[in-house]
């Protein structure tokens, strides 16, 4: 599977457009959104004291961030005097690289693996690929969308934009032996068959990781398909690609942390799985890999450490701000070219792989705040994507005409008398679009037919105001 990996104004447009006009995949997001927004709603309401859970979770995530170097140390003496290898990648281009040299050194032909943002962060399936070794998604929804050769549309439901049809067409494919979309069950047991195929020949095993534990060394996966327990004990060797932002200094961090991920994500109390890994197998153990190789990955956030942006690395991808984002439930996770989508792509997108390949994301907002209302870390994302515009103009990014149209307003605004005669232009100008007081432009320039902006009033809020005054 492939990404655009960017999002110039144009690119989005375009994408989203598409995605608008497509009434089934329109239809899917707002279903599935919705469902994910109500199950949200009464998961929080009915966990008692669930805003002080929010703000204690907060002050964690803050706290660990202003000394995250010494927490990852913490956390890589406990993991190796557990018997697991730590290593160190400043970008994604070692990550890949240091995965990849654990799978030739033994002998990986295929992996296994389960749903990782920072995996597909670092399109580290690309690498595997390029390196003659087949990775196998195991989570069914990013099985069904490497069958199709997609990236991810969602943080948390990488196919909630397929249809059943469109699955049964992918197993027909692939299994060979058509497949019925109206048999949910059949469907489900067929790719249990084919997988589990997979998870016996795995010489090899990766996991993302949502939450390190700093006091132990340990690894929590949390899923609810079971996937990850077959990935991480069949296999001779596991391999964990986490965040360096993804620590909780304690249990007692982490069990705050777990309180409300599966309730932001799906409505749920806890995951189904809530996996803790600690080191290698032990002698005796049957179950476990022989080697624990933890990757943890830079790729620019220490950067953002003290800056204004610091706050969007407390994120725990929960997805909550893809759901409730009216710009995401219309232009779709695939408008944003990035693995992360909705707000919080909006903004760590540009953050991780370059505002100049990402301009159009911080725009990609209307800024009324559902984002922030709903976060379970209260992270600003609103905040951040005004930073982020005002970023693209202190260096001069945006479209030449747009440019000059702002600087153009600027002037115009500041000048008392010249905005007078303006406005009285525009009102003489626009007299032959108004209709029942909307103004209704030309085709070319609406092509949707859905724009119609109240017209010029005949006195400004200013000679009425100055009017009064004389009165």
């Amino acid at each position: 599977m492939t990404f655009p990996r960017s999002a110039t104004i144009a690119e989005f447009r375009s994408r989203a457009f598409i995605a608008i006009e497509d009434v089934r995949l329109q239809t899917a997001l707002e279903g599935a959104t919705g469902n994910f927004r109500a199950a949200h709603d009464r998961a929080l309401g009915a966990l008692p004291h669930s805003d002080e859970l929010r703000d204690h979770l907060k002050e964690i995530r803050s706290s660990t961030l202003a000394q995250l170097a010494d927490h990852l140390e913490t956390f890589e003496s406990n993991a190796q005097a557990a018997g697991a290898q730590v290593h160190w990648a400043r970008d994604s281009q070692e990550a890949n690289d240091i995965i990849v040299a654990v799978a030739k050194e033994h002998g990986v032909k295929m992996v296994t693996k389960t749903k990782s943002m920072a995996t597909e962060e670092i399109h580290l399936n690309q690498a595997l690929q390029q390196a003659d070794i087949q990775p196998v998604e195991t989570d069914l929804g990013e099985w069904i969308i490497q069958l199709a050769e997609e990236p991810p549309y969602h943080i948390i439901a990488p196919a909630i934009h397929k249809t059943r049809g469109q699955v049964a067409e992918l197993f027909t494919q692939v299994s060979g032996r058509e497949q019925s979309s109206s048999d949910i069950p059949r469907l489900t047991a067929e790719a249990r068959r084919m997988l589990r195929e997979k998870f016996l020949a795995s010489g090899l095993g990766i996991t993302g990781a949502n939450i390190g534990v700093a006091e132990s060394g340990s690894i929590v996966l949390v899923t609810n398909e079971g996937n990850a327990e077959m990935v991480t004990s069949l296999p001779p060797v596991h391999v964990v690609v986490m965040g360096i932002e993804k620590i909780a200094p304690t249990w007692d961090d982490a069990a705050a942390w777990l309180a409300l991920l599966a309730r932001s994500a799906t409505g749920q109390p806890l995951s189904i799985y809530t996996t803790a890994i600690t080191g290698p197998a032990r002698p005796g153990e049957s179950d476990g890999p022989q080697e624990l190789h933890i990757v943890l990955v830079d790729n620019q956030r220490s950067t953002y450490l003290g800056t204004t942006y610091e706050e969007v690395l407390q994120c725990i991808r929960c997805g909550s701000c893809l759901n409730i984002c009216p710009v995401y439930r219309e232009a779709g996770g695939h408008a944003y070219g990035s693995p992360y989508s909705g707000p919080i792509g909006a903004v760590i997108s540009p953050l991780l792989f370059g505002l100049e390949r990402y301009e159009a994301l911080p725009h990609a907002s209307s800024l009324c705040g559902a984002c922030l209302d709903v976060c379970p870390v209260r992270i600003d994302l609103p905040r951040m994507l005004l930073q982020l515009r005002a970023d693209e103009v202190e260096i001069g990014m945006g479209p030449r005409a747009l440019k000059l149209g702002e600087s153009a307003a600027a002037y115009v605004l500041g000048r008392r008398r010249l905005m007078g005669l303006t406005t009285a232009a525009m009102r003489l100008f626009q007299r032959p679009l108004v209709r029942e007081g909307q103004l209704h432009p030309p085709a070319r320039l609406n092509p949707l037919g859905r724009r119609q902006p109240p017209a010029l009033a005949k006195k400004s809020f200013h000679d009425i105001w100055q009017e009064g005054i004389e009165d």
